[in-house]
């Protein structure tokens, strides 16, 4: 085992091995592994799981905004699904009235839930906590409503139809599509780890930890929250044209009340204020709601009022279970348990030896650290 320790020592120890110090090359060396592999994943696997792998990157679109809104800004927000729909609305009333290339017609869809998530930021900034939650909350419910009344516009029951790019002949629909939807995510996330290390990132965390003192620095707090809205309401209307790429079709019975509620348990089960967390966050919104809840229903012959709010049901438990086995998320227990291993691996002994009792520490009032084991007996005085 000792052999074997050292090795992985010298290992870390190569030049090639680290990571670059600069945030964009680093966050375009992680998406450069991640897209090969998921190149390699998409043509393993069937036309259905490659439909299933698109949701998932359209979600951690998703995720990601309403991350750097809740998790990095401090907003909770409950109106995520409200501006997925307002990115699909765009996208399909493009597509039918006009001839504008699909990418321009996604960025058409995030600018103009972007402008839609200022108009919803402004007033928000006078707002905090569940007053916050409420008003966002207004926007997933009320949104249904008005496309509802307007039905030559926005297709009523039937929707609007919104077909899918397509792609090189040789390659299957659903495949080319998820590709296309990995990218725009690998996109969007390496645009928003680099504002999060940016000074826009720094004001997000400072307005979330202190509004008075991150005013005495020189940072406007309602400006700044507005931005965080306006990013994250941008990401989530890019996901939801994404979203109509895949479903073919836009409705509001597309993006119900629960959709926002899944999105926000989403964040917190992947990690609240991690963009990494999100991809975890995207896999449980994707499969839970769906495959694992309709399987559950099946195999207790439930009925459909059962069935229908199973998946809810589903995700509080997995949220309790969550808060008490690992509080900062997938992400977090994650990091935690790397933590650990590279500690037993390190090749500073002290580091392996602190690292375990770190829980065993209490603060005292002496100068010697952050604390001192509680079992430790005092230093003797001369």
């Amino acid at each position: 085992m000792g052999a074997f320790r050292r090795a992985v020592q010298r290992l870390v120890a190569k030049p090639w091995f680290r990571l670059p110090r600069q945030p964009m090359l680093r966050h375009l060396t992680f998406a450069v592994v991640a897209g090969v592999a998921a190149y390699f994943l998409t043509n393993w696997l069937s036309a259905f799981n490659d439909y299933e792998v698109g949701q998932i990157a359209f979600y951690a679109i998703a995720l990601a905004g309403l991350t750097v809104l809740t998790g990095i800004s401090g907003q909770i927000s409950l109106g995520q699904g409200g501006f997925m729909a307002v990115g699909a609305f765009t996208l399909a009333l493009l597509y039918a009235h006009t001839t504008l290339d699909i990418v321009l017609e996604l960025l058409i869809a995030a600018a103009v839930s972007a402008v839609a998530g200022a108009v919803i930021g402004i007033p928000a900034t006078r707002l905090r906590g569940p007053y916050l939650a409420g008003m966002t909350l207004m926007v997933a419910v009320g949104l249904p409503y008005v496309t509802n009344q307007y039905n030559s516009i926005f297709g009523g029951d039937q929707g609007l139809q919104t077909p899918a790019p397509s792609g090189p002949s040789d390659i299957n629909p659903q495949q080319w599509l998820a590709w296309v939807q990995i990218l725009a995510a690998f996109v969007v996330l390496i645009l928003l780890a680099n504002l999060v290390k940016s000074r826009f990132g720094r004001s997000f965390r400072a307005v979330r930890d202190d509004e008075i003192a991150a005013s005495l620095a020189g940072i406007h707090v309602a400006r700044t929250k507005v931005i965080a809205f306006m990013v994250s309401s941008a990401c989530a209307g890019l996901a939801g044209a994404l979203f109509v790429l895949s479903a073919g079709i836009t409705n509001s019975a597309e993006f119900p009340l629960s959709l926002s509620i899944y999105l926000l348990a989403g964040v917190v089960l992947g990690g609240t204020g991690s963009l990494m967390g999100v991809w975890w966050g995207a896999i449980l919104v994707v499969y839970l709601p769906t495959e694992w809840a309709t399987s559950l229903a099946g195999d207790l012959h439930a009925n459909q009022l059962v069935s229908a709010n199973l998946a809810i049901v589903i995700f509080g438990l997995v949220l309790v279970v969550m808060m008490l086995a690992a509080p900062t998320g997938i992400q977090g227990g994650l990091r935690w348990i790397a933590a650990r291993v590279g500690a037993y691996f390190s090749a500073d002994p002290l580091v392996t030896i602190a690292l375990p009792l770190r829980d065993s520490i209490v603060p005292t009032g002496n100068n010697d650290g952050p604390g001192t084991p509680s079992t430790m007996p005092e230093r003797e005085t001369s």
